[in-house]
């Protein structure tokens, strides 16, 4: 390895069922600009783990996100292997071998000769009934019933598929490993990185989380969503050139639409995590606290200063279970008074079926949800919306029977006639029952955790090295910005005139996370966003608005960011919750309307930051 060898990653899927203009785009941006030495691609969440599973189980050959072979593989495998592009996917889902094979199978009628890897080993549903003492990471429940258990999945590591590229492999495949996976392993392979390597490992995992949701990275979810919106129909796919230290420079293909810069990547850096001092991987311990952002050039943003520490000794892995149905159902209101008679007909609808679950014996609804849009229920006692006239009413249930919801949308359409002025329904199609699927999320130590890496006919195992036991206590936190002491006359503006924001979920936990456009706003955000004042604003979505650990706040002195843990706050989380927002992606936005106190002499700065 020369000490200034980079190579080039694009990113090219952050869901199962995305859009599959990526791959084109990328390919022709490596054909006509400095190359693409791989391409990456994440499918996967536990939602989506959950489905696949439920797929294999009628089918045997599927349960792998189908688009990697349909859209990606069949279309495009020429050019790939023209331009000797590798490709690393967890598309296998919950059958990688499968999928392996079907890669196969259009390799072969294409005439290539291109060896396909399968990293297997984290399937561990087998082995529910070993879990069935075990508690829930988070919340201390119990193991559900192994009877329920649609799929356990060990999150694996980078390290296995840098093993299947150091064999030859053209392409790898694995089922469920850490989103940055992909990525790292590209790394780990080009760079001879070891375990001991924790720097460049965090730094280069860092860059994969940067990848790992494609566009968001280039405008997509951005707080200054306006100023691009013209070009977002032809969005660009983000590239990550890493160097052998591990700092690595975002960007996009020449001529897509969107935009690269500290706040595009700072939001997504601040997505989805908890404590941005201890962010868990299979392979490092990320330190992503001091890690500082610079803007190169238009679209190019240098990305460093991530820290890593000793990698785990367990793999964090998620059993999805079944937990009865549920139902939502959608009306709408429109005329004077529309919330008051939202609520009215809400309520009738659910007093006539209750009745008639208690005539048959059926037993009470699990769980009861209404929730308005359109009136600002989102921003609970803080909304601004004087009496609307027009409103969306959402009425979701939950039962062991499918039948017992169904009553609920018979009982609420029939109510048609009898019902406030202004009621309209939706006229195509109805509602249907769909399962509770529920996340349970445990530690399992890596010994217990058998891995195969099969490149081509030969397979062998994988010896995952036993890491260690991290210490949380031992973190050093940064101190906080200091105030600066003024007496000048102070003015409040909303956050958002003084920083962007992304978040999003883990389970039942959402995370908020806040990124200075100017650091000298730094400690006057810090001094507004206070984690009472956060917990009063979200009081109305937290299971428990009293608690004081309901809410942790954590300071990234690199950028100034501050970072939100929000606990037990979306209904159950993903499948599982019937909230208009299960996974908390608006709740930066309901974050970004609170007022902040600022010196009248910086509001001469707000027109440059915006």
């Amino acid at each position: 390895m020369t000490a200034d060898k980079m190579i080039r990653i694009g990113g090219a899927s952050g869901f199962w069922g995305e859009s599959d203009m990526a791959v084109p785009q990328l390919l022709k941006a490596a054909e006509t600009g400095s190359g693409l030495d791989y391409i990456v691609f994440d499918y996967l969440a536990e939602i989506t783990m959950s489905i696949m599973a439920r797929a294999r189980a009628k089918n045997p050959d599927l349960g792998y996100a189908t688009d990697f072979v349909s859209a990606v593989i069949k279309p495009h495998i020429g050019a790939i292997a023209k331009q000797g592009i590798k490709l690393i996917s967890n598309a296998g889902g919950t059958n990688p071998v499968a999928c392996a094979a079907a890669v196969q199978a259009v390799i072969a009628d294409a005439g290539l000769d291109l060896k396909v890897a399968v990293v297997t080993g984290d399937d561990l549903t087998s082995r529910a009934a070993e879990f069935s003492s075990r508690r829930e990471m988070f919340s201390g429940e119990a193991f559900p019933d192994p009877e329920n258990i649609a799929s356990i999945n060990a999150y694996l590591g980078a390290f296995p598929i840098a093993a299947a590229l150091d064999q030859g492999a053209d392409i790898v495949i694995t089922g469920r490993c850490v989103d940055s996976s992909v990525t790292l392993g590209a790394c780990i392979h080009e760079f001879g990185w070891s375990r001991d390597d924790l720097n460049q490992l965090a730094g280069a995992s860092l860059a994969g989380h940067i990848l790992e949701c494609g566009p968001q990275a280039t405008g997509g979810n951005f707080t200054d969503w306006e100023s691009i919106a013209d070009s977002m129909d032809n969005a660009g796919y983000p590239i990550a050139e890493i160097s052998g230290d591990g700092s690595f420079i975002a960007t996009k293909p020449e001529g897509t639409g969107g935009i690269v810069n500290i706040g595009t990547v700072g939001e997504q850096m601040l997505y989805e995590i908890g404590d941005p001092q201890a962010y868990m991987l299979p392979d490092v311990v990320c330190d992503f606290s001091a890690v500082t952002l610079e803007q190169l050039s238009d679209n190019r943003v240098a990305v460093s200063d991530a820290i890593g520490h000793a990698a785990p000794d367990s793999y964090k892995t998620c059993a999805t279970y079944s937990d009865g149905w549920k139902m939502v159902a959608p009306f709408f209101f429109i005329g004077m008074d529309a919330k008051r008679k939202a609520e009215s007909f809400a309520k009738n609808a659910l007093k006539r079926t209750r009745t008639k679950l208690r005539a048959s014996n059926a037993g009470d609804f699990d769980e009861v949800l209404i929730e308005t849009l359109g009136d600002d229920s989102h921003f609970g006692a803080f909304g601004q919306a004087a009496e609307t006239r027009e409103l969306v009413l959402k009425i979701g249930v939950k039962h062991r029977d499918p039948q017992a919801t169904m009553l609920l949308l018979k009982e609420a359409t029939g109510m048609g006639l009898a019902t406030p002025p202004g009621l309209a329904l939706f006229a195509g199609g109805r509602p249907k029952p769909s399962p509770v699927v529920r996340l349970f999320s445990l530690l399992v130590p890596k010994s217990e955790v058998s891995i195969s890496v099969t490149v081509g006919d030969g397979s062998q195992e994988f010896a995952e090295a036993k890491g260690a036991a991290f210490d949380a206590a031992s973190i050093q936190r940064p101190d906080p910005p200091a105030r600066p002491g003024n007496t000048e006359p102070m003015t409040e503006v909303p956050l958002i005139a003084l920083a962007w924001g992304r978040s999003g979920d883990k389970g039942d936990k959402s995370n908020i996370g806040i990124l200075p456009r100017d650091p000298k706003f730094a400690p006057y955000i810090w001094a507004a966003l206070s984690e009472d004042m956060v917990r009063e604003r979200f009081a109305h979505f937290l299971a428990k608005p009293e608690a004081s650990d309901s809410v942790e706040r954590f300071y990234m002195p690199g950028t100034g960011a501050i970072n939100f843990l929000l606990h037990d706050i979306l209904g159950g989380g993903g499948v599982a919750s019937m909230r208009n927002d299960p996974q908390g992606k608006s709740y930066a936005q309901i974050l970004l309307a609170a007022p902040v106190s600022i010196p009248q002499s910086l509001q001469s700065s707000l027109a440059k930051a915006l």
